[in-house]
């Protein structure tokens, strides 16, 4: 879903995702609620374009960058341009350190503090495919993919024996056809698929 923003930036949401936008005179606001969203920030120097989510504020002035919420952490991915990383103070109120995101940065906010890495450009992309309507797994568990399909799928794919849930699993896939993506598990692992008109269950073979 692209949504058009009333400053000329751009918003793609994931799916099951939502926004609460303001915009006033001194900032443009967006907080996440829950899921993930894209930004294609139009340049206003006096009004710096701000992605608030559990305490984390994410900071630009023109730039193309994703924001995700998790339960407890925050994932920014800048694809173009710069974004800075601003963290809520500690409950003490001493203040965290603020981060410098260049393009071709992931970086994960959670309550311990920020973890940063730089990627090549196709790796980042990688991390904004779902728009294109893909899936990119590098070695994630089998529960982590599971997941991000039930994301986009009313049909849910389910992980009846819990030995699944730790296959490692690599690769792009669309996020469309969950049939397709079980018939490759099927074949290359010790899976066996129950298929209901709701739901997809895997069993250990």
């Amino acid at each position: 879903l692209e949504v058009a923003l009333a400053d000329g930036s751009r918003a793609t949401l994931s799916s099951d995702s939502r926004l609460e936008v303001r915009m006033d005179r001194g900032e443009r606001l967006v907080s996440i609620t829950r899921g993930e969203a894209f930004f294609e920030v139009a340049h206003d120097a006096r009004r710096p374009f701000v992605v608030e989510a559990d305490g984390h504020r994410a900071v630009a002035v023109g730039t193309r960058y994703a924001v995700r919420r998790d339960a407890d952490t925050l994932r920014v991915v800048v694809t173009e341009g710069r974004v800075r990383l601003e963290s809520a103070p500690e409950p003490d109120g001493t203040a965290r350190p603020v981060a410098l995101l260049p393009a071709g940065s992931v970086a994960t906010a959670g309550r311990n503090g920020v973890l940063m890495r730089s990627l090549p450009p196709d790796e980042v992309r990688r991390y904004t495919d779902w728009r294109e309507g893909f899936l990119a797994f590098d070695d994630v568990s089998l529960a982590q993919a599971a997941g991000e399909f039930n994301r986009f799928n009313a049909r849910r794919l389910e992980l009846a024996d819990p030995a699944l849930a730790e296959l490692r699993i690599g690769g792009n896939f669309r996020w469309a056809n969950l049939d397709g993506f079980v018939g490759l598990l099927e074949q290359g692992f010790p899976v066996r698929a129950e298929r209901h008109p709701d739901r997809i269950v895997l069993y250990a073979r």
